[in-house]
């Protein structure tokens, strides 16, 4: 936000100095563009009066005298041209009267008129200032004085001028930026402050709380709802916490007491009554893992870290136990894991996420193989638990990670339905993403992805 800031203020700082420089640099050039030509103006005048007693005395000598000598002291080419465009007198290398400026100033002279008194000379244009000055006036007009001066010094100055303009520019812009840099973190410190704690809630320190008394009205009253809310949902986190401790304690014992009834009654019942004994300590069996896997659902909501964790410290732990399973269950097991892998998980959940995924391939699939492997992929790490059973149709692995979906083909297998669920909600907690694919040629790819 800073920088956003920043990008803003300076460029509507650069357009205001430009709306102000580029008048004054225009009026600098105007200026010093008038002054020299009225200096010309009125050494011409000067020669023209010269010229007018000489021409009428014919005596040419010592206007010519002064022309020459105004030439090596201003570098300046003078001449006397005849209304017939002839040179009677001049200084300095020829003037070129061919030249249209030129030419145009000489019809206007001989017409009793000044030439053109309009003229700009820019920096960049390496051209000549002319000024041309009737010798009489009206319909007595007998020649006309040329000057012809070179702008070196005019656009010197006018660049000098500007630099001056610049710097001046330039210097208050600079301490503005400078200013606005600690003006802007200052203004925004409240905004960041309030982002850190937005942060740190959402790491799970639901005790960080918004400065509620620092920066403008519109900040406090953002700050104040962010901790109302933060303390609706404490409270909410703490009631549910409460109910899994609750639930744990006050059901647990219960249905431990219901299964050991409901053993105890196996040498008192005979005939029908052991095939109803039986379903009754399923049925129990059966709450109990309902229970379990509701506490441990209910617990995924406050979880929301993840920690590095190492795939090769990780697979030597559950690989054996995975290997058991499946041999038990005459199914060929594989695992193809690189060394050296490791990623962000959960807090000790993605070995259970694993081992969640394993059991079903072994319990569920009906195939003859289980595979897990893994795949480093730019910042990603793909984890693949892969069987070649007869897998699920599309719609049903988009069901299957919702809470308490079976597949139609699984409904007589225990289970409770929130296996997966509870996978995916891990795994999204860690900042992964879990999906089920479709295996080639047939099977299920269950897809666990981790930032390494």
């Amino acid at each position: 936000m800073l920088r956003r800031l920043l990008v803003l203020i300076v460029p509507l700082l650069v357009a205001l100095v430009a709306a102000l420089g580029v008048p004054l640099a225009f009026a600098v050039v105007q200026g010093e563009t008038q002054q020299t030509y009225l200096d010309r103006l009125g050494d011409a005048s000067r020669f023209a009066s010269l010229a007018e007693n000489a021409l009428a005395s014919n005596r040419l000598t010592a206007l010519h005298d002064e022309l020459q000598r105004y030439y090596d002291l201003y570098g300046i080419s003078v001449a006397l041209v005849g209304t017939d465009h002839r040179v009677l007198a001049n200084s300095g290398p020829p003037i070129d009267l061919s030249q249209p400026a030129l030419d145009d100033g000489l019809a206007a002279a001989f017409g009793g008129f000044r030439g053109d008194t309009d003229q700009t000379v820019w920096p960049w244009e390496d051209t000549q200032l002319v000024v041309v000055e009737p010798v009489g006036r009206d319909s007595e007009v007998v020649a006309a004085v040329v000057t012809v001066s070179p702008t070196d010094r005019l656009r010197g100055s006018v660049l000098r001028q500007w630099g001056v303009l610049g710097l001046v520019g330039l210097i208050p812009m600079m301490g503005v930026v400078l200013v606005a840099w600690p003006m802007s973190r200052w203004v925004l410190r409240p905004v960041r402050r309030l982002d850190e704690a937005t942060a740190a809630v959402a790491g799970g320190r639901l005790d960080t709380r918004a400065d509620e008394v620092g920066g403008p009205p519109e900040l406090r009253r953002l700050a104040r709802s962010f901790n109302t809310m933060v303390d609706v949902v404490s409270r909410a986190l703490r009631r549910q916490r409460d109910f899994v401790s609750d639930a744990s304690h006050q059901l647990r014992n219960p249905l431990a007491s219901l299964r050991l009834a409901v053993d105890n009654l196996a040498p008192h019942v005979s005939g029908d009554g052991l095939e109803a004994q039986r379903i009754a300590v399923d049925e129990a069996e059966e709450m109990g893992r309902v229970l379990d896997s509701l506490l441990a659902a209910t617990r995924l909501d406050s979880a929301s870290a993840a920690e590095p964790v190492e795939l090769d410290a990780l697979l030597a732990t559950h690989v054996p136990a995975w290997r058991a399973l499946t041999e038990r269950a005459d199914l060929a097991f594989t695992v193809d894991v690189p060394s050296g892998l490791a990623v962000q998980a959960p807090p000790g959940g993605l070995g259970s996420v694993l081992d969640e995924l394993v059991g079903n391939a072994v319990k569920l699939s009906g195939g003859t193989s289980v595979t897990i492997s893994a795949r480093p992929d730019g910042p990603w790490v793909d984890l693949h638990v892969v069987d070649d059973g007869d897998g699920l149709s599309d719609e049903d692995r988009t069901e299957a990670v919702r809470r308490f979906w079976r597949s139609t083909q699984h409904q007589n297998v225990a289970g409770t339905g929130l296996g997966l669920s509870i996978c995916a909600e891990l795994i999204t907690s860690a900042g992964g993403e879990f999906r089920l694919d479709a295996a080639e040629p047939h099977g299920v790819d269950a897809v666990v992805r981790l930032r390494a």
